[in-house]
C-alpha cells in the first residue's frame, strides 16, 4: 500500500492492491504507551488499514506534551515547542493540518544566573556555552577578567583534537579553564541536557566541532569558525504551536480514530505473554470500567499480532523481561526526574521582561535549575493571558531528585514563586500568585550522553531481533520530538513491512 510518510522509516512500499488492503484489515497491532512516539507509530500503523489500539496508563494521552490549566488560562505544561532540525516534526505538523498555528519565538535571549555581580545576558555567538571571542563585553561580564585571560590561552595551547578527550566538560576545562565550564558551558548542559558536561559527549553534541578544532587549532577558534561569529542564543531553532503543543496530542488521537483504530487512556499494562505468534496483552485490573472499556477494564487479555512499546525504559524493561532476556546485558540508563511549576501571576514588574525569554542557573548556586518566562517568550500566550504573566520553573537534573519531590502542590508553587523572584531579580510576593500548576516527568537520558548511542543500539538490536516486536520513545530514540518522531515512524515502518509482507 502507498504511504506518502513511508519515506520516514524505510523504502516505499508496492502499489495498493485489495488483497493487501485486506489482509492489512485483518492485523491487529497493540501499541503501549500514548506519548507523541506511541501516537505518531500508531497512526502510522492504521494509516495501511490495520488496526491500532493504545494502550495509555495516564488519563490522557500525550505523555509530556501536556496542556497546564490555571486561573482559566491554558498553556504548555510540558513539552513547548520542537528543534527545526530535520523537518519531520514539521511534515507531521502539517500533514495533521496544523502548519498554519505554527509560532516562532519572540526574540530576546536567555539569561544565566548564580554569577558574581549578579545575573547577566547569556552570551551570544557560542556554541553550547563555549564563547567565539572571550573578550566579547558579554562574555566577559560572566567570566570576568580572570575568566577572559585562561580563555585566551586557549589559542596558545597545542592543538587537542577532540577524538583525544570527547568529554565536553574536560575539553572546555583544559582549553578554556573553570570559569567558562562553570558559568557558560555547565548552566547550558544542564539547562537543556539535564546532565553535567563531564558526562556529554561533544562529537554527538556538536559533531561539526571535532573537524573544526582540528583545522583551526583552538576551541574558540572552531566555535568562531562554525558559528561565523555569531551563534544562536541556546534554544533558538525552535519553534511551538499556537494554543500549545497539546494541539499535537490532540490532532494525533482524532487521526487515529479517524482511520478506525482506538486510544484507551487509564489503562496501565500489567505484563504481555506469547501464544505462539501472537501477543497477549494483560491489562492491571481495575474492578470497575473505565474509559477503557468493559473488556479491559474486567482484565481480559486481548490477542495481537505485533506490539510496539512507547514507554519510558523502565516499563519496557519490565514488559520485556520474559521475552528479550538479552536486555538486561545493557547497562539502564539514568533517568533524571523533572518538575515544572507553572506560576500565573499579576505583576506589572515583569511587563519589560527584565531577564528576557528565561533564565539558566550556574549548578548549585539555586534551587531551580532553569526559568522560562512564557509570555515572553510566546506571543499567542501574551496574548491570552492579557495583564498575567506565565512562567515556568524547572526542578531537577541527572542522578537527583527535585527539590520539590517531597513537598504539596501549594509549598512547591511557594518555592517556585521564591526561585522567580531570584532568578527575574524583582520582588513576587505571594499575593501576586493567581494560581500554579505542577507536572512532573521522567526524562530519557540525552543523546549527547557519553555511551547512549552504545546503549541504544544494543537495546534496540536486541527487541528488534523478536518477530513481531518493535519499540520506540525517546529512552531509544534520544530527547526531543525531532527525534522521537522519526524514531516511532521507523519502528511502525518494521511492523507494517512484517504484517503485509512477512
Amino acid at each position: 500500500m502507498t504511504d506518502p510518510r513511508s519515506g520516514d522509516g524505510g523504502a516505499p512500499e508496492p502499489a495498493h492492491t485489495p488483497e493487501l488492503a485486506e489482509r492489512a484489515a485483518r492485523r491487529r497491532v497493540a501499541v503501549i504507551g500514548g506519548g507523541v512516539a506511541g501516537l505518531v507509530a500508531a497512526e502510522s500503523v492504521a494509516a495501511i488499514g490495520a488496526h491500532a489500539t493504545v494502550f495509555e496508563a495516564q488519563e490522557r494521552a500525550g505523555g509530556a506534551v501536556q496542556a497546564g490549566e490555571a486561573d482559566g488560562l491554558v498553556f504548555d505544561a510540558g513539552a513547548e515547542s520542537f528543534a527545526v532540525r530535520g523537518g519531520h516534526v514539521r511534515a507531521l505538523i502539517d500533514d495533521l493540518g496544523l502548519g498554519d498555528r505554527v509560532r516562532t519565538p519572540e526574540p530576546g535571549g536567555a539569561w544565566v544566573a548564580g554569577i558574581p555581580g549578579g545575573a547577566a545576558p547569556l552570551p551570544h555567538g557560542g556554541l553550547l556555552g563555549i564563547p567565539a571571542n572571550p573578550f566579547a563585553e558579554d562574555v566577559r561580564r560572566v567570566i570576568g577578567w580572570n575568566g577572559t585571560w585562561r580563555a585566551w590561552l586557549d589559542r596558545l595551547l597545542p592543538p587537542l583534537t577532540i577524538g583525544h578527550d570527547r568529554s565536553l566538560g574536560r575539553l572546555v576545562r583544559r582549553r578554556m579553564g573553570a570559569r567558562v565550564l562553570d558559568r557558560l558551558v555547565a548552566p547550558v548542559s544542564t539547562g537543556v541536557y539535564s546532565a553535567h558536561p563531564d558526562d556529554i559527549d561533544v562529537d554527538v553534541a556538536a559533531p561539526a566541532l571535532n573537524a573544526a578544532l582540528t583545522r583551526v587549532g583552538s576551541l574558540s577558534g572552531a566555535v568562531a569558525e562554525i558559528t561565523g561569529g555569531a551563534g544562536r542564543a541556546p534554544g533558538a531553532a525552535v519553534q511551538g504551536l499556537d494554543g500549545g503543543m497539546a494541539g499535537l496530542v490532540d490532532a494525533l488521537v482524532a487521526r487515529i480514530e479517524l482511520l478506525g483504530s482506538e486510544v484507551r487512556t487509564a489503562t496501565p499494562i500489567e505484563r504481555l505473554d506469547r501464544d505462539g505468534e501472537r501477543w497477549i496483552v494483560r491489562v492491571v485490573e481495575s474492578g470497575e470500567p473505565g474509559e477503557q472499556g468493559e473488556e479491559a477494564a474486567d482484565g481480559i487479555p486481548e490477542s495481537f499480532d505485533a506490539v510496539i512499546l512507547a514507554v519510558d525504559e523502565g516499563t519496557a524493561r519490565r514488559l520485556l523481561a520474559p521475552h528479550v532476556p538479552e536486555l538486561a546485558a545493557v547497562a539502564a540508563a539514568s533517568s533524571p526526574r523533572i518538575e515544572i511549576v507553572t506560576l500565573v501571576l499579576d505583576a506589572p514588574v515583569l511587563d519589560a521582561a527584565p531577564r528576557g525569554s528565561g533564565v539558566l542557573t550556574v549548578p548549585g548556586s539555586h534551587v531551580a535549575k532553569a526559568l522560562t518566562h512564557s509570555t515572553a517568550k510566546w506571543a499567542w500566550l501574551r496574548e491570552r493571558a492579557g495583564s498575567r504573566h506565565v512562567v515556568r520553573v524547572s526542578f531537577g537534573a541527572q542522578d537527583e531528585d527535585p527539590a520539590t519531590a517531597a513537598l504539596d502542590d501549594e509549598a512547591a508553587a511557594a518555592l517556585a514563586l521564591a526561585e522567580a523572584s531570584a532568578l527575574l531579580g524583582v520582588a513576587l510576593p505571594p499575593d501576586r500568585l493567581r494560581g500554579s500548576h505542577r507536572a512532573r516527568f521522567v526524562q530519557a537520558q540525552p543523546s549527547a550522553v557519553a555511551g547512549a548511542a552504545e546503549r541504544r543500539t544494543a537495546a534496540a538490536a536486541a527487541i528488534g531481533a523478536v518477530p513481531g516486536l518493535a519499540a520506540t520513545g525517546a529512552w531509544l530514540s534520544g530527547t526531543g520530538l525531532a527525534q522521537v518522531v522519526p524514531h516511532a515512524r521507523a519502528e511502525a515502518e518494521r511492523i507494517r513491512h512484517a504484517l503485509l509482507w512477512g
